[in-house]
């Protein structure tokens, strides 16, 4: 019997929350940032078994523009983990390795734009901050907050959105499609849902 009062499952978050094993109502599947941390912070983990069927319903969603925004966030909160270089989570080589044509692009676009936006934070003469603080928090709701809103430099520094949205705000160029000043809104409860 199916109770009238109760929400029924997204789409492509239910589909994605449904192969890591993210019981329904754990996580609210109509709120896309909150599904691509979830589902993202699953598949790092080198030892999750189904990180390649993820991403490859990833790259078939990429075949209806109308999900782009998803799977850019998706995929950025991706490599986010990845860059911290931690043991317990694939590296980005790996990940690269099971993406499909179409998301390697995206991986590649998410790669250039926070390339892009180290090298502004190297001009603007402001120091970076470790990451080590951030790679050292306990709580796995935090952990999962923090490891997929910033990524580890090669130089053990790191980068996070509000980066990014300073970045934008002075001039430089966003993702094309998404920008991170409409994901901090959204954040912060201004922007559409």
């Amino acid at each position: 019997m199916r109770i009238p009062w109760r929400r029924r499952p997204a789409g492509r978050s239910r589909r994605l929350l449904d192969i890591v094993g993210i019981k329904p109502g754990s996580v609210d599947d109509t709120d896309d940032l909150e599904v691509c941390r979830y589902v993202a912070f699953r598949v790092a983990r080198r030892g999750h078994g189904a990180t390649a069927e993820v991403l490859a319903v990833v790259e078939e969603l990429l075949e209806d523009e109308a999900e782009y925004e998803f799977v850019v966030t998706f995929l950025e909160n991706l490599q986010n983990l990845v860059t911290h270089g931690l043991e317990a989570l694939r590296s980005a080589d790996e990940v690269r390795l099971l993406l499909g044509p179409r998301s390697a692009i995206c991986w590649d676009t998410v790669t250039a734009f926070w390339a892009a936006v180290a090298d502004w934070r190297v001009r603007t003469g402001v120091p970076l901050d470790s990451a080590a603080s951030l790679l050292g928090v306990r709580n796995e709701h935090l952990r999962m907050l923090l490891w997929t809103a910033n990524r580890t430099l090669s130089t053990g520094e790191k980068l996070g959105i509000a980066d990014a949205v300073r970045y934008e705000k002075a001039g430089g160029s966003p993702v094309p499609g998404y920008s991170h000043i409409a994901i901090a809104l959204r954040i912060a409860g201004q922007g559409r849902p």
